[in-house]
């Protein structure tokens, strides 16, 4: 379920309105470490001095900024989120990256190849591959379904079908995956996923929750109390959805398709292990400067080429 916010004040004198320099000294008063830069997309989001002024006061009384602002940064696209539902990470940009360089891989290696904007081209050169051949992608533990939007927007038209166990989530997703005829499914990890992808998808993406249950306590207060616990709380050691991601991964991917998991680098040796426990050939990426890590499981045997369902 999702986190409730705590009650906002709606005490807001709306006039006079509020400057620049105003939003800056409140933002820090309130212990906002980037307050300048904070300020300046507060004041270009807002649409009237009331609702710049009621926007300083959600973002002092702790609301997330992207909550306040109604959408997050992600790949250079705007995503947008609501109270509740998770935030995309910065780091999980990271996950995009090895995503898109997997489908560039694949597609180069059917016959199709990719323009330097990442849309994919036939044998013959024009933008686009057939339907039959585009690249299936699914992207478990969705939130706001930033990870497919993003994979949709480097790599062009695929097949994208998101899944999520948090209804605040899936309806947010939608907004965010339906200019890309993406779709997004509510229920848990593979469950409500058509049967028909069972061994079709190419790339499997998941960002799901990792945190251990007894270093939640820990985490900032911006998503301890205002992101939802489903999207944060991974059990005991933080592996429990990990898990069972990989258990299940053989059965829908397709022949040299790829399972892509975020996680910590501490837990990359145990997701390591349990990605080779069930078929698949496993290797980590990881990037210091967004502090990702990234286990990636390949299922064994020679590719079809995208989108083949007699695979």
């Amino acid at each position: 379920m999702s986190a409730s916010p705590p009650p906002l004040s709606r005490s807001v004198d709306a006039s006079p309105s509020l400057s620049l320099p105003d939003v800056v000294t409140r933002l820090r008063a309130a212990g906002c470490v980037f307050a300048e830069d904070e300020a300046h997309l507060l004041v270009s989001t807002a649409r009237t001095p009331a609702g710049l002024a009621l926007m300083v006061e959600r973002r002092v009384e702790g609301l997330p900024l992207e909550h306040v602002l109604g959408w997050a940064e992600f790949c250079g696209l705007r995503i947008d989120v609501v109270p509740g539902v998770f935030v995309p990470r910065r780091r999980t940009e990271f996950l995009i990256h090895q995503a898109t360089a997997l489908a560039r891989q694949a597609t180069e290696s059917d016959g199709h190849a990719t323009r330097p904007d990442g849309q994919a081209t036939g044998p013959d050169g024009r933008a686009g591959a057939p339907d039959g051949a585009r690249i299936v992608v699914v992207d478990l533990c969705c939130g706001s379904g930033a990870v497919g939007a993003a994979l949709a927007a480097a790599l062009g038209r695929i097949e994208l079908h998101a899944v999520d166990i948090d209804p605040a989530a899936v309806q947010c997703a939608r907004r965010n995956v339906a200019a890309v005829g993406g779709q997004v499914y509510e229920g848990d990890l593979y469950e409500p996923l058509p049967a028909t992808l069972r061994g079709r998808v190419d790339v499997l993406v998941a960002s799901p929750p990792y945190v251990p249950t007894e270093a939640i306590r820990l985490l900032p207060a911006e998503a301890r109390v205002h992101e939802p616990r489903v999207a944060l709380d991974g059990g005991a050691d933080g592996l429990d959805v990990v898990r069972r991601v990989t258990a299940a991964a053989p059965l829908w991917l397709a022949p040299g398709g790829c399972l892509l998991v975020e996680t910590s680098e501490r837990q990359a040796p145990e997701t390591i292990e349990a990605i080779a426990r069930n078929g698949l050939i496993p290797r980590v990426a990881g990037c210091d400067k967004l502090n990702a890590t990234v286990v990636i499981g390949t299922r064994p045997g020679p590719r079809s080429g995208p989108g083949d369902a007699s695979r």
